[in-house]
């Protein structure tokens, strides 16, 4: 699974944001990593002119193998609360999407044996 990391030059102020969001994101999401192509990460700070509370925002979007791509934005008072929120409710959405996925691929039916 191939994992792109996005930002804009306000949230870059801390060493190392790429590589710690990018740790935890595959932490969460690595069970899917089967099912996943890739994965786009892109935080930013939405009130960049103020600083005030939740206003760091992380957009996940995640490209299954099969389906269209499954996004998710959330925010926080830091990058790393807002890709952890991002990440939790990404992982939610691709346990739904996969189950219903399994759900509805039924095999063939079996021919009756008499």
């Amino acid at each position: 699974m191939q994992v792109q990391f996005n930002s804009d030059h306000t949230v870059m102020g801390t060493e190392n944001v790429a590589e710690r969001i990018e740790g935890k994101v595959r932490e969460k999401l690595g069970r899917f990593e089967d099912r996943l192509t890739r994965l786009e990460i892109h935080v930013h700070d939405e009130h960049r002119h103020t600083h005030g509370h939740d206003d760091k925002a992380c957009t996940i979007e995640a490209r299954p193998r099969s389906g269209k791509p499954i996004g998710v934005t959330e925010t926080g008072s830091t990058v790393d609360d807002a890709a952890r929120k991002a990440a939790m409710t990404l992982a939610q959405r691709l346990d739904r999407h996969f189950g219903k996925q399994s759900r509805h691929s039924h095999d063939q039916r079996p021919d009756k044996v008499m």
